[in-house]
């Protein structure tokens, strides 16, 4: 096999392998269209409300009550 042959058939595996990587590029982005589709038919794009209950401990956090236990804590390690 003379290096002409050998660098003609690099070249032909070169151009299949870029073939392969376009066309499953391709298919992907064919795929997550019809993702972004059903997704957007079943409604499930969009968020649900977020109750009440859930926010209210974060709320009721007492600052004061944090400020006593970093000090607490900083005194007993002493």
């Amino acid at each position: 096999m003379t290096i002409g042959e050998m660098l003609g058939q690099s070249g032909i595996l070169t151009l299949l392998g870029m073939c392969v990587v376009f066309s499953f590029l391709i298919i992907m982005i064919g795929c997550m269209n019809l993702l972004r589709i059903a997704v957007h038919a079943f409604k499930l794009d969009q968020e649900t409300p977020k109750t009440e209950s859930a926010a209210a401990p974060v709320a009721a956090v007492d600052e004061k009550a944090v400020v006593a236990a970093i000090a607490t804590a900083l005194h007993e390690k002493n």
